[in-house]
C-alpha cells in the first residue's frame, strides 16, 4: 500500500528505536504484566505458552514453526539502530520499519479524530518503539519471537520487523497492506486502553467466546477502520482488491485454528484467544467496509454512535 505525501516519510513523531543481541529463544522475561501480541504461536496451546497471573509469558518452545530460535550465545549485537533512513523521500514505501513508522503516525492522527467523534472518549496519543532482537518494555523484557504488542503500561507497541518475513510461513501475505494492518492492530489495543476495556482480555480464561477473543477481533476490526479511513483521507493510494485481499489472507493466516494446524495439533476452540481464521478476517473487513467502532463492538457495549 503506497503513502502519499508527508507519509511518504516514514520517520514520525513518538516513534522510537531499540536495539538488543540476537533474535535468541524466549519471549517476555519476568517482572512482566499483561501484554497484548498480534497472534500465540502455538494459537492458545498450553505447550507453547506459560500464563501466570494472567500474565503472558512465551517459552520460544515454538520458534522452530517461524523460523525463529538459535542459540543467544551465538548472536551478535546490532549496534545502534536508528530511523534516519526513513527520513528519505518515499522511504515509507521502500523499507518495512519505516513503513511500520508512518502507519503509526497515521493511526495518531485518524484515531485522534476517529475516537472522541464515535466514543466520546478522549484521545491521548501513544508511543511506539520498532526494535531489533529484543526490547525491554513496560510490561518487561521480549524478544522478536513474540511477535508485535502492545504494551499498557507504557502505552507502547512495540514491533520487530523481523516478524513480517514470518507471516508467509504461516500462510499470510509480506505486502505492505498486510504489514500495515499488524501495526494498525497494535494501535487497536492502545485505542481499547483509552475506552478502559483492555483488562477484560484474560489469557487465563481461553475460548471461542472469551473476552481475549472479543478483544482482539475488536482489534482487528480498529485496523480496518484505519486503513478506511487512510485511504479516503489521501493518506494512503487507493486500496485495491488485491491488497484488500493480502491483509484479509494475513489475518486469516495468524487465526488461532491455523496456527494450531500448523504447530501439528487439534484445532481446539477452548483454547482460543485471538479467534478463527475467519474470524479475524471478517472483523478486519467490518471495520474496513463501515468505518464505524458500532461494527466493532465485540464486547456488546452498546456505547458508539451508529
Amino acid at each position: 500500500m503506497t503513502f502519499r505525501g508527508d507519509y511518504a516519510q516514514g520517520q514520525g513523531a513518538n516513534v522510537n528505536t531499540s536495539s538488543g543481541s540476537g533474535r535468541g529463544g524466549g519471549g517476555l522475561g519476568n517482572g512482566a504484566m499483561m501484554l497484548l501480541p498480534l497472534l500465540l504461536r502455538g494459537g492458545g496451546g498450553g505447550a507453547v505458552i506459560l500464563v501466570v497471573l494472567g500474565l503472558l509469558y512465551f517459552s520460544g518452545a515454538f520458534n522452530g514453526i517461524l523460523g525463529g530460535g538459535g542459540d543467544e550465545s551465538q548472536s551478535q549485537s546490532q549496534g545502534n539502530y536508528t530511523l534516519e533512513h526513513c527520513q528519505e523521500e518515499g522511504s515509507s514505501n521502500e523499507y518495512d520499519d519505516c513503513r511500520a513508522a508512518a502507519t503509526f503516525t497515521s493511526a495518531q492522527k485518524i484515531w485522534g479524530d476517529i475516537l472522541p467523534q464515535q466514543a466520546n472518549v478522549d484521545f491521548q496519543p501513544a508511543e511506539m518503539t520498532i526494535f531489533k532482537n529484543n526490547v525491554t518494555s513496560g510490561c518487561g523484557f521480549a524478544s522478536a519471537d513474540t511477535g508485535p504488542f502492545y504494551c499498557p503500561r507504557d502505552t507502547t507497541a512495540y514491533l520487530d520487523v523481523s516478524f513480517f518475513e514470518d507471516l508467509g510461513q504461516l500462510g499470510g501475505s509480506n505486502g505492505p497492506l498486510a504489514q500495515e494492518y499488524a501495526t494498525a492492530h497494535e494501535y487497536g489495543h492502545h485505542i481499547q486502553n483509552l475506552e478502559g476495556t483492555l483488562g477484560l482480555s484474560d489469557y487465563k480464561n481461553p475460548g471461542a467466546d472469551s473476552a481475549a477473543v472479543a478483544i482482539e477481533l475488536q482489534a482487528d476490526c480498529y485496523a480496518g477502520i484505519w486503513a478506511k479511513y487512510a485511504s479516503e483521507d489521501g493518506v494512503l493510494e487507493p486500496i485495491t482488491d488485491q491488497q484488500l485481499q493480502e491483509a484479509l489472507q494475513t489475518a486469516q493466516s495468524i487465526g488461532d485454528d491455523n496456527i494450531q494446524r500448523r504447530s501439528g495439533g487439534d484445532v481446539d476452540p477452548d483454547a482460543w484467544t485471538h479467534g478463527s481464521s475467519e474470524q479475524r478476517a471478517e472483523a478486519f473487513k467490518s471495520g474496513y467496509e463501515s468505518g464505524k467502532m458500532a461494527s466493532c463492538d465485540t464486547l456488546n457495549r452498546g456505547v458508539y454512535t451508529s
